[in-house]
């Protein structure tokens, strides 16, 4: 069966369907020798070829649907490369052969907390996507007077310059002297999204940490700049959740257990990451 350029050229990790949409445009993909356009449609007899060089496109079905979980540091930024030199979120990820890495939704650079990262273009671009309304959960620490008048127009909505916002759950979790902590639940991925709706309420935003995306919370043996891969019931669970079906899929292999196993045990050495929330 035929299926859209961009789609399969996500799948097989290259980036989002959005990303590949901007190279196809850009003339960086053909298809059988001729320049591909939006809205090609191929199968994975043909013949695609990315910057010149051929790619040797896999069924979905025929590869492992990965995904990890990264606790991002204050300080790194969420794009494979910088031009000022800075650390990027991508700099301690294990090397794929074939593939590469896509990060499921970004954290500004004074952001810590929970970044996905997966082979699966689909399943980034559906975690992604406005209209799946999946969850993302932030501790946030707030500097300012904080009342419950305020967290009920936080609750109903705000107009912001980019239109209108809202958390759609926020609570109180405890803390000492000016600085509270404060739970936010937004189901967007707007730029600055959670930051901005505080600062419309004329509160400063000194400490931010996303601890939940959809189903998964971050782990708490994960320090910042660790990263985990997550086990299949997981994936299958954060597959579920924009109805994607989770797949059939090989056994991992003795080298992949052994990969894993030692990863676990590195993390379980070091100790739990200390909680800062309260």
């Amino acid at each position: 069966m035929d299926e859209k350029l961009q789609k399969v050229l996500a799948a097989q990790g290259l980036g989002s369907r959005r990303e590949m949409e901007r190279w196809i445009e850009a003339g960086r993909v053909s298809v059988n020798g001729r320049r591909a356009g939006i809205g090609d449609r191929v199968t994975y007899k043909d013949k695609i070829q990315v910057d010149g060089k051929p790619l040797v496109a896999t069924q979905s079905s025929q590869r492992r649907r990965r995904v990890l979980a990264y606790n991002k540091p204050e300080g790194e930024i969420s794009t494979r490369s910088d031009p000022g030199g800075r650390p990027t979120v991508f700099d301690r990820l294990p090397r794929l052969k074939g593939e590469r890495w896509i990060v499921v939704g970004r954290l500004d650079i004074n952001t810590s907390g929970l970044l996905l990262f997966t082979n699966d273009g689909d399943l980034a671009n559906r975690l992604m996507h406005p209209s799946t309304e999946v969850e993302r959960e932030y501790a946030c620490r707030i500097l300012g007077t904080v009342d419950e008048d305020m967290l009920q127009r936080l609750r109903e909505g705000v107009l912001l310059e980019d239109g209108n916002a809202r958390f759609t759950s926020v609570r109180a979790l405890g803390g000492r002297g000016a600085n509270r902590w404060y739970s936010a639940t937004i189901r967007e991925g707007r730029n600055r999204e959670v930051r901005r709706l505080w600062e419309s309420q004329e509160v400063t935003v000194s400490r931010l940490k996303r601890v939940r995306f959809g189903t998964m919370a971050i782990p708490s043996i994960l320090k910042p700049g660790d990263w985990l891969e997550m086990v299949k019931a997981d994936v299958d669970e954060l597959c579920r959740q924009v109805d994607i079906k989770p797949r059939r899929e090989q056994p991992l292999t003795q080298q992949e257990r052994q990969a894993y196993r030692r990863q676990l045990e590195k993390l379980k050495q070091r100790g739990p990451a200390r909680r800062r929330t309260r």
